[in-house]
């Protein structure tokens, strides 16, 4: 039997929901405080995906993101086919509310959000066979709900509160034969209930649903998919373990298989390796390279709460990417920023810079606090760690004019102790204990300018749930990248 190797989309994509058309299988997931919000991906075998769009790619969409905090804005989006047309419902953590948006085409122009009139928070769609829409929040409340307008119809009622005293979470709906099941998060696993109809009442399943062991952990929200040919499948969202207890990319994307007994749901853990859906459909290579050779920018990228007009430009330099600064510093949001989530645990990212007079360069971050960045200001190139309220010029060499390549890799091997910055520091009696070493070149020095810690780049550090990002910066002036590159290798 083919198998695959989890996690089938590394880097920070929590929150999984999956749904089938025909044979091809739509993925969306949370996007927090980042713009575009919720990209969708595409699949034909459940392993390999392609990241096709955002569901929120207009500022209107969203209410105002300005101060949106790290780790808030857009949670656990549901994605759903129904009459030709695909749903997404999403919570707005900073909006305060709870919303439904539709188009009839991945391709096409999403619906500008319609609001609910529904109290709780993480809402789920499915439809009954009479074409009656229902709805369900992570209170465990059931309604039946108009979709195009937002209002309730009937309910709220409460349905099931997952069995015990613990606060039920991120529910699915499901109408499987004659039952409709409820797949509800409770602590550090899933649980299963089921009902005749929508509005309950619902019997918890015997045991868990599934658990979180193997060699992975986290919590979120799971959802359920059918092949084809009636298998079913889950994805979730995990963390990869690291011996240093430390964890770097943030929540991504598992699947593992479901089997049915007297018509419960059942899952064995989540495994490295999972068998394969299908024959593999290998899409093209995606995002390993840009260089900045179309008119807009690839579905991938993304910004700090917003990229306003202006900011940036393909055309302004025909084969580059020029940015203009829109804010002074990386300390607070506003500033011009377009990055990459990163992916693999160990990656090389080269970004190629024409940078004039201007102040700009290349940053690894999680949130406005913790970063490490690459910066290049004229005659001179900076290695500067962001960590909490310290700010430190920590590695400075000089540059002539015009333009310079500049590369991060972060490793999981020969790692370097938290003192250092130099391969020639002494270590003064630390051991490295990090997750990885994070090193900055320039062109093609024989050796790194600056070598630091991976760990004050983890949650384990700075709290929240967004996984790390790497992007290109403007802070003073414009500045103009020619090509950006991404190697992972894990």
């Amino acid at each position: 039997m083919r198998t695959a190797r989890n996690p089938v989309i590394g880097g920070s994509h929590p929150d999984p929901s999956v749904c089938r058309v025909g044979e091809d299988y739509y993925l969306v997931c949370s996007s927090f405080e980042y713009f575009p919000g919720v990209p969708i991906f595409h699949s034909r075998d459940l392993v390999s995906w392609r990241q096709v769009g955002n569901v929120l790619k207009r500022p209107e969409q969203l209410r105002p993101a300005a101060g949106t905090p790290t780790s808030r804005g857009i949670h656990q989006p549901t994605i759903r086919h129904h009459g030709g047309r695909f749903w997404v419902t999403a919570t707005d953590l900073s909006a305060g509310g709870t919303f439904v948006v539709t188009t009839d085409r991945l391709a096409g122009r999403w619906s500008d959000p319609v609001w609910l009139d529904l109290p709780g928070v993480v809402p789920d769609l499915a439809w009954d066979e009479n074409g009656d829409c229902w709805c369900v929040t992570a209170d465990g409340r059931t309604a039946r709900i108009d979709p195009y307008l937002g209002t309730v119809l009937e309910g709220p009622w409460p349905t099931w509160s997952g069995g015990d005293t613990s606060s039920p979470k991120t529910p699915h709906l499901y109408h499987v034969g004659a039952w409709w099941y409820l797949l509800f998060e409770r602590g550090q696993s899933l649980t299963v209930s089921r009902a005749r109809t929508p509005r309950g009442p619902f019997e918890p399943a015997p045991g868990t649903f599934v658990d979180t062991a193997g060699p992975t952990r986290g919590s979120g929200r799971a959802d359920l998919v059918t092949t084809p040919d009636g298998a079913w499948w889950l994805v979730r969202p995990g963390t990869r373990e690291h011996p240093s207890g430390f964890h770097v990319l943030g929540q991504e994307v598992f699947l593992t298989p479901v089997r049915w007994r007297d018509e419960w749901p059942e899952v064995v853990g989540v495994a490295e390796a999972a068998p394969m859906p299908a024959e593999p459909h290998v899409p093209p290579t995606q995002f390993a390279r840009d260089d900045f050779d179309d008119f807009v920018l690839a579905p991938s990228w993304i910004s700090p709460r917003g990229l306003p007009d202006g900011s940036w430009s393909l055309t302004e330099r025909p084969g580059w990417l020029t940015l203009h600064a829109t804010g002074d510093t990386l300390d607070r949001p506003g500033c011009t920023f377009v990055g990459s989530r990163l992916r693999h645990l160990e990656s090389r990212v080269s970004v190629r810079l024409d940078p004039g007079t201007a102040r700009a360069g290349l940053s690894i971050r999680r949130d406005e606090a913790h970063r490490y960045d690459f910066e290049v200001v004229p005659g001179r190139v900076d290695v500067v760690a962001r960590i909490g309220p310290v700010r430190q010029v920590v590695a400075s060499r000089t540059r002539p004019p015009g333009p310079i390549t500049l590369t991060v890799v972060t490793r999981t091997t020969d790692l370097v102790p938290p003192s250092f910055v130099r391969p020639t520091d002494d270590p003064a009696g630390v051991e490295p204990s990090g997750p990885d070493t994070i090193a900055f070149h320039v062109n093609d020095d024989a050796g790194p300018l600056a070598e630091l810690d991976g760990r004050y780049l983890s949650p384990e550090v700075t709290a929240g749930l967004s996984g790390r990002v790497v992007g290109m910066y403007v802070t003073r002036g414009v500045a103009a990248f020619d090509w950006f590159d991404y190697r992972g290798f894990n």
